[in-house]
């Protein structure tokens, strides 16, 4: 059936008729269908609801929409693309927008991390970091080294190869055996070091539990160790000072490559373009998504260190062989590499990197002062990330944090949560105002709670 323009608008912003059809990803879908939360449109720091309310994004939507809503610099990006050149194939082709956004981002990153392979997610990003890591020590001559270390609560995507050196039970328990042989370090949240501001001063020695998975597996059995910089998904679990250096360390004494999950930090979050800058450690590999577009259009990338591009070119195949077997259809997609260009442009002519590092300080000092309110019994920030644990009630896990969440909605601000924890990750564009205003929401709701 050919739809009108107007057709079409009216279909965006509506409530939708049915429900039944659509499977939501991550949702309590028998919950959402009985009281539906539904979004029809969005601008700067608000969402509108289907009833015309307004909403304060807290979240930038899903750790994603860093420099705000609606830009029109990148709609306008994105609309000419389609116009001149909709889709060129990925295999054996190319367009010029593919190889300018793979220097641009070489050019952000820190250190030689300066060959960049276009995804379309965080979790095609992880994977296909996982399958780098496996070619590289296979071209190498050091093929046994097919074990991965990842660490507990950590989250890297929803793919086999993600939810494997994940370290959230939860993700996995219903999938069958990993696809990949994983080992994990423990995760770096002390309770005992509740309501820190930023990283904590204690807690790098945590990193030297990879000298023990090393004794105990081979470190020729072990190819990579992947880390979130800071575990987002898991809670905003912020890294010990001196925590990600040691890891290089003894990354580095034992031949290990370290992978850097940057899906949530990169692109400003942590108040850098990215977290190894950050905090001045050089992984060999990153992965990338979220604000790489600004959350427009999907689109990821894996950045690696000139030693794992320059070993898989140098295989020894015919030159008319391709070196490394992967890839995907969307792959460097050309509106998506526009919408990302766009991104770009507009995180360096306002200076929302540089931004977000201010800001940082007014969010950290909003959210402690939820200190004392009832039911909290932690909060955590890193960068423009902050998190407010919760006391769980007895027997019924996660319940507390979700009606929380569900009277932040009502009262008009998206959050999020993760077992009974709150998470906020605000676009860099919030005013101390925005920040002012997502704190006493939060603040009024949890005096409701019991």
């Amino acid at each position: 059936m050919k739809r009108s323009a107007s057709d079409l608008h009216d279909l965006a912003t509506r409530r939708p008729e049915s429900l039944e059809a659509y499977w939501m990803p991550f949702t309590a879908n028998r919950q959402f269908k009985k009281n539906p939360r539904i979004l029809v449109a969005a601008e700067g720091m608000y969402y509108t609801r289907a009833d015309g309310h307004r909403v304060l994004d807290g979240m930038s939507g899903l750790w994603c929409v860093n420099a705000g809503h609606g830009r029109k610099e990148i709609a306008a990006a994105v609309a000419g693309q389609i116009a001149k050149l909709d889709y060129a194939p990925a295999f054996q082709m190319g367009h010029p927008g593919v190889f300018a956004l793979a220097a641009r981002l070489a050019r952000m990153l820190p250190g030689d991390l300066d060959h960049v392979f276009f995804v379309n997610s965080g979790s095609e990003a992880v994977d296909t970091a996982l399958k780098m890591v496996l070619a590289f020590h296979h071209a190498r001559g050091e093929g046994g080294r097919q074990r991965f270390i990842g660490r507990e609560r950590g989250y890297h995507g929803a793919g086999f190869g993600g939810m494997a050196v994940g370290g959230i039970a939860g993700n996995r328990k219903a999938f069958g055996t990993p696809a990949l042989a994983v080992d994990y370090l423990p995760h770096t949240h002390d309770p005992a070091r509740a309501f820190t501001r930023g990283e904590p001063e204690s807690g790098a020695e945590l990193a030297d539990d990879l000298e023990r998975l090393v004794a105990l597996h081979g470190a020729g059995t072990i190819a990579a160790v992947i880390v979130e910089p800071f575990a987002g998904s898991a809670g905003v679990l912020v890294p010990p000072k001196g925590y990600l250096k040691r890891l290089r360390e003894i990354c580095d004494r034992h031949g290990l490559l370290l992978i850097f999950d940057e899906v949530i930090t990169a692109f400003g979050r942590i108040g850098a373009a990215s977290a190894a800058e950050r905090y001045g450690v050089i992984p060999d590999i990153v992965t990338l998504a979220k604000g790489l577009t600004n959350g427009t259009v999907p689109m990821g990338a894996v950045a690696v260190r000139p030693n794992i591009h320059a070993t898989l070119m140098a295989a020894d195949l015919p030159e008319v062989m391709v070196e490394f077997a992967h890839g995907y259809t969307y792959s460097g997609h050309p509106v998506a590499c526009a919408a990302a260009h766009a991104a770009l442009d507009i995180y360096e002519t306002e200076g929302l990197f540089g931004r977000a590092a201010g800001s940082a300080k007014i969010l950290e000092d909003a959210v402690h002062s939820l200190r004392g309110l009832p039911h909290v019994v932690d909060i955590r920030n890193a960068g423009m990330a902050a998190a407010i644990e919760l006391e769980p009630r007895e027997g019924r896990a996660n319940e507390r944090a979700f009606e929380a969440y569900l009277r932040c909605f009502e009262r008009g601000l998206l959050i999020r949560t993760t077992g009974e924890t709150i998470a906020l990750s605000p676009p860099l564009i919030a005013t101390p105002e925005h920040l002012g205003e997502i704190v006493d929401i939060i603040s009024s709701v949890l005096k409701t709670l019991d």
